[in-house]
């Protein structure tokens, strides 16, 4: 029963992130970005093209504020979903779903102002970049999804683990911003790359899932192991050890997870040994059988 009330309380913080890092992100792209003529890299970018074509080619009328992209988004997510699907699961597929239509819900709400908040390009490209990855961060850490290159990036983390989300976002925005750049002054494409490398940088800050760390876990109690390898699934390695100034047996655990997993370890250990000893390193380079969680 407590398991079940503890995933009913993940679930939920998992809704609740999902939604505050989509209106973040639409924040920083609507308010900062859009109004200075700029471009978002992959799918968004080419949603952005898109409107740009239906509402300047076609002349389609659209209410002044209302930015279409946010529909042509989660149009071109479509397919991306079954890829999620056949990678990471249902489960992934279901809060990829959520979160691209949260998004896109939050692009169409989220008003572009007629005229710029901040009219320096290079600093609306950094502050809007900090803005929107703490927003697609934010939407990673609750594994969930922003769409597009961030079902990509986290499908290809999963086969290829030394690559992380930011570093698949940076490469399709470069293909990206290059189309763009056929179609428009160098100008707009260099600020637009400055917005989006920002923009990738702060992703990786916050999407821990990609910190590998190692942990090593020093106690004089049994069973924290099996509990570790039970509710978590992640492989022990175990060592008999002896304190050199009691002369006590003690037992050396060590286990590799993800920084997203560090405080469920914690957790575990504690309830079985409240005066373990632990160290965390960081930002571990991994070569094996090591499963990337995301």
């Amino acid at each position: 029963m407590e398991n079940l009330s503890n995933k009913k309380k993940e679930t939920v913080l998992q809704i609740i992130n999902t939604t505050a890092g989509s209106l973040i992100y639409a924040i920083g792209l609507n308010m900062l970005i859009t109004p200075l003529g700029l471009y978002n890299g992959g799918f968004m970018g080419i949603a952005q093209l898109i409107r740009t074509f239906l509402v300047m080619g076609l002349n389609i009328p659209v209410p002044a504020g209302l930015d279409l992209a946010g529909f042509l988004y989660f149009i071109l997510n479509v397919p991306l979903f079954y890829l999620g699907y056949r990678v990471m699961g249902r489960a992934f597929t279901l809060k990829s779903l959520f979160g691209v239509g949260v998004i896109s819900l939050c692009l169409v709400l989220v008003r572009v102002p007629q005229t710029p908040i901040i009219e320096d390009y290079l600093t609306s490209c950094i502050i809007g970049g900090i803005v929107a990855g703490c927003g697609s961060g934010i939407i990673l850490r609750a594994r969930s999804t922003a769409g597009g290159p961030d079902i990509i990036g986290v499908c290809c983390a999963k086969k290829y683990p030394n690559l992380s989300v930011g570093k698949v976002n940076l490469l399709i925005n470069f293909i990206v911003y290059a189309i763009c750049l056929f179609l428009y002054n160098i100008e707009i494409v260099v600020y637009s790359l400055i917005y989006a490398t920002v923009f990738s940088l702060t992703v990786d800050k916050l999407h821990i899932q990609n910190i590998n760390t190692s942990v090593m876990i020093f106690t004089k109690k049994t069973g924290i192991s099996d509990a570790i390898m039970t509710q978590t699934g992640r492989g022990v390695t175990n060592w008999d050890g002896e304190g050199a100034y009691t002369h006590k047996t003690s037992y050396i655990l060590f286990v590799m997870i993800s920084k997203y997993e560090v405080n469920q370890i914690k957790h575990i250990v504690h309830s079985i040994d409240p005066n373990a000893f632990m160290i965390f390193t960081e930002g571990c380079s991994v070569d094996g059988n090591f499963e990337k969680r995301l």
